[in-house]
């Protein structure tokens, strides 16, 4: 076997290994929000996790892929393993949408939003950065640097998942009318913790298998490298919210620190294999703040998401990819200012693009549960299957 084989086979495997890893993310989101909503709405969100996984994938295979890269072609790896590690991304999007939009939305308009976010406006989203580009040459062509998905990702998942907010509503009883915010507690902590560390893990495929190839020696360096930064970065995120809630609370609120760690990694995915090893720290602890500053400020405007998907994924997602052009600018192909227009072009097509389909899917399908329907919880409602149907619950 020649050179140019050995390195084509362990390419092929490093794509499949990465995709398998990135998996992972799919029980890591379900176990994550199944552990952040009430127990009487456990079964529908891991109904809705599966589904995205399943529509999504299927989506993406019969359209989404060929709207991002045309063809299935590659000459470094299999072609079958190129596809199924960009596969592997786009229910990601619609995850980070449907956690936010827990406890009040139902299961079957999700799956004809899935639809359309897997095979045209996530598509759309990585023909601009990552694929064939069909805005090349004119005034909307991005230059934006974005590794893993910051913005291709993770923003556009945020602004899907704030138009759907602001068609749903807020869950009944959130915002009561006297004022103030009704705590909702998360239903089972060693689920959100679990799912978390899932997350964290296949992270590392995530942002690892992004460089593209491991069959040299700076190829294995630079995963290397984009590893450790990743880890580094939610690291840093966990440790800079859990200082913060203990010298303003005198708590150590677990929930709130693991969406730190997972808002430094969002935060670093855009440019993990730019920096040093100590870059990622300050990228992971900015990352880690706007969480805690972004959930308060999000409920402000009575913007219910009971996951913190806004603050974890929008915020950070912004920020990681201005932190590219912040510490990692080249004065060429990488600068503040071709990463600001990327995330402004993605920004404005993501939202107004999602807020028109979910407000036409709401017309035809609503969106939202009735108010009995949510009170009852939507594990009966919608899968009619319990996931505690032991346990005495309270409205």
């Amino acid at each position: 076997m020649d050179l140019q084989s050995v390195s084509y086979v362990i390419d092929t495997f490093f794509a499949i290994f990465a995709m398998t890893l990135i998996i992972f993310m799919v029980p890591g989101f379900a176990m994550l929000e199944a552990g952040l909503v009430r127990t009487k709405n456990v079964t529908a969100v891991l109904m809705v996790n599966t589904m995205i996984y399943a529509v999504a994938s299927l989506a993406f295979l019969l359209v989404g892929y060929s709207i991002a890269f045309g063809d299935f072609g590659s000459d470094t790896m299999s072609k079958w393993a190129a596809f199924l590690f960009q596969m592997a991304f786009v229910g990601k999007v619609i995850n980070i949408m449907s956690g936010g939009v827990s406890e009040r939305a139902k299961v079957l308009p999700l799956a004809l939003f899935t639809i359309i976010m897997g095979g045209f406006i996530y598509p759309t989203v990585v023909n601009w950065s990552w694929g064939s580009d069909m805005l090349a040459g004119t005034f909307l062509d991005i230059s934006m640097y974005d590794l893993a998905g910051s913005t291709v990702i993770h923003s556009t998942g945020g602004w899907a998942l704030l138009a759907a907010i602001l068609i749903i509503g807020a869950r009944r009883g959130r915002y009561p009318k006297e004022g103030g915010v009704r705590v909702i507690p998360a239903s089972n902590i060693p689920l959100v913790t679990l799912g978390a560390f899932l997350l964290w893990i296949g992270w590392f495929g995530f942002n690892g298998g992004s460089v593209g190839s491991i069959a040299s020696k700076e190829s294995a360096d630079a995963v290397a490298l984009t590893i450790m930064n990743t880890n580094t970065a939610g690291l840093s995120g966990a440790i800079i919210v859990g200082a913060f809630m203990y010298f303003r609370y005198k708590k150590l609120d677990i929930t709130m620190v693991l969406n730190g760690a997972l808002g430094g990694l969002v935060a670093i995915t855009a440019g993990p294999d730019l920096y040093d090893i100590y870059t990622p720290i300050l990228i992971g602890a900015i990352g880690g703040t706007l969480v805690v500053f972004g959930v308060s400020f999000f409920d402000k405007l009575k913007l219910d998401d009971p996951v913190g998907a806004l603050s974890v994924h929008l915020l950070n997602g912004i920020w990681g990819t201005l932190a590219v052009g912040i510490f990692a600018s080249n004065g060429d192909t990488i600068t503040f200012l071709g990463q600001l227009k990327g995330v402004a072009v993605v920004a404005v097509f993501a939202f107004v693009v999602s807020y028109v389909v979910l407000f036409l899917i709401n017309k035809i399908a609503p969106l939202r549960a009735h108010n009995d329907e949510e009170m009852q919880g939507l594990d009966v409602e919608e899968c009619g299957l319990e996931a505690y149907p032991e346990f005495k619950r309270a409205f």
